[in-house]
């Protein structure tokens, strides 16, 4: 029986341009001459190196730790030598450096020792989440989110419907559907470990159907066991069909909530490249270290799919294609409608670099931006069912507020906007420049509420010390009072104080006792004359009694 499939609205029919990075198996890629490591290859906190310069790492070992919740480790992806911990470009749509640890391969290629798990089954789907934390497995689709998060629904989510995304809607982009080609029963084994740490009923493996020979092999693999819960079920072709919330969508019929997740429905969505990443870890006991990267453009001469150690440069991928420089305008990483230019060939490829394309000059993306017409066809083509050109006025205009009205964040910066758009407005990047700078005011605010916090806890503390302090006082005079007479009048205080003082005087005269010293073994003549001594005291000490007796 045929699966019902439900329709998201507007998306395109696009040109594909994938044939000619598919008609050749895929290779690995040459061991470059130095492997760069971002700490930030996810969604998340960077990672923090635990290497040092100088230090010799093997293939697979842990290089940096998870600083946070929401974050990753990342592991060498050869054997060599630490060269250098230091800030390097990465391939980011910003251009800004990132702290990297750079290794020099010593061309061994050199594995640590790996840990396959015998029996996922008999782990606690816990315990198995942490296996694939430890293994630095992030999202491939693009997004990058730490897997084991989405791999933990929570004890309040139950988890229906597990869904393998294997779309590749994006024009060129190739690396998914040469994956289920060649590798189709890790994919189905990767999807078998999720299903267990999320305790899903079911499990949909979606492909397009322009792409019959992953379909073929992928249902091919599939044993009997499988099948009553496993469905690999064939979409259409449409972009962007491979974003998640449409193809839930087009899958179940269901709609995501602005601003929620899919497990608000009871749906998760992972993709077929992630799966045979757990695969990998779970039987053979190998982290995040490599994966397919399609390399193309009209200015290749080979362009292919390539197995890459992550970390290789850009540039060693694109001249082991037969790169044409002189005849390309600009290298985008990923597609001509989500991609964006790596302002230098040199930075690493990461986790989520899933292409490589070589744009030729001379075409239509060149053209100037001319004035919005108002004509509406962004609005017909928005997946998300936006007002894009509302959008647009707004984050032109910079008015954050009124552009968060309109669902900004509902934007997957899918591109059909800007692809149908007469006037060739650039509308993703107005979006993407909103997104940041609402991001950074609200990194502000909390950098300012932090502060004000600390200031107002301050203030707090000193008003609470003054009053313990004249509190203390209050109990000290009200203790002084209790003991000493009240006086009459401001002689008898200053009298008091002044017998007060004699006394203490007196009680430390009585207390302290002069020991005589060195009065042994005197000789007659030295005795006399001490004992003078002390007459002449005597009589002075009985004058003075005399003349206080007869003042």
């Amino acid at each position: 029986m045929k699966r019902r499939l439900w329709h998201f609205h507007g998306g395109l029919h696009l040109p594909e341009h994938k044939q000619a990075s598919m008609t050749k198996p895929v290779v690995a890629a040459a061991l470059p001459d130095e492997i760069i490591l971002p700490m930030q290859q996810h969604i998340g906190s960077p990672a923090e190196p635990v290497v040092k310069v100088g230090e010799h790492v093997l293939k697979g070992q842990r290089v940096a730790k998870a600083s946070e919740y929401v974050s990753a480790p990342v592991h060498a992806s050869t054997s060599g030598e630490v060269i250098a911990i230091e800030e390097r470009g990465v391939p980011h749509p910003s251009g800004l450096p990132l702290l990297s640890i750079v290794i020099k391969p010593d061309g061994k290629d050199e594995w640590t020792e790996l840990k396959p798990v015998p029996d996922y089954a008999q782990l606690d789907p816990s315990a198995l989440r942490n296996v694939i934390r430890d293994a630095g497995i992030v999202g491939l689709g693009g997004a990058g989110f730490p897997s084991f998060i989405k791999l933990n629904p929570g004890p309040d989510n139950a988890v229906d419907t597990l869904i393998l995304n294997g779309a590749e809607c994006e024009p060129y982009i190739t690396c998914d559907a040469m994956l289920m080609q060649e590798r189709p029963r890790d994919i189905i084994d990767g999807l078998l470990i999720m299903k267990h740490a999320l305790r899903a009923r079911h499990c949909i493996i979606a492909i397009e159907d322009n792409k019959k020979v992953a379909l073929t092999l992928l249902k091919n693999s599939l044993q009997e066991h499988e099948a009553e819960f496993l469905k690999i079920v064939s979409i259409p072709t449409i972009y962007p069909s491979g974003g998640e919330k449409q193809l839930i969508r087009i899958l179940t019929g269901k709609e995501v909530p602005s601003h929620g997740l899919p497990i608000d429905i009871g749906v998760v969505c992972h993709n077929v490249a992630t799966a045979a990443a757990i695969c990998k870890v779970i039987n053979e006991g190998k982290p995040l270290v490599e994966r397919y990267i399609t390399v193309t453009g009209e200015t290749l001469d080979q362009p292919r799919n390539l197995k890459v150690r992550i970390g290789t440069p850009c540039i060693d991928l694109l001249n082991a294609c037969g790169w044409r420089e002189d005849q390309t305008d600009e290298v985008l990483m990923g597609g001509p409608m989500m991609g964006f230019g790596i302002p230098a060939l040199d930075m690493p490829t990461v986790k989520t670099s899933n292409c490589l394309l070589a744009r030729p000059k001379d075409q239509p993306h060149q053209q100037p931006a001319m004035p919005c017409i108002r004509c509406g066809q962004c609005a017909a083509v928005c997946p998300a069912q936006l007002l894009p050109q509302q959008m647009y006025w707004y984050a032109r205009a910079r008015d954050f507020d009124k552009i968060q009205a309109y669902n900004l964040f509902d934007c997957i910066e899918c591109g059909c906007c800007a692809y149908v758009c007469p006037s060739r407005i650039p509308l993703v990047q107005y979006y993407r420049f909103a997104k940041t700078e609402i991001w950074a005011k609200e990194r502000d605010k909390e950098k300012a509420d932090h502060a004000r916090q600390r200031h107002e806890f301050r203030l707090q503390r000193l008003e609470r010390k003054k009053k313990e302090d004249e509190e203390r006082r209050r109990r000290k005079k009200e203790l002084l009072k209790k003991t000493q007479p009240k006086p009459d009048s401001e002689a008898d205080i200053k009298q008091a104080a002044i017998q007060a003082a004699m006394d203490r005087v007196k009680a430390k005269r009585a207390t302290q006792k002069q020991q005589k010293k060195n009065i042994e073994n005197l000789n007659e003549k030295q005795q006399q004359a001490i004992e003078a001594v002390e007459k002449r005291r005597q009589r002075l000490r009985n004058a003075g009694a005399d003349n206080e007796e007869n003042p």
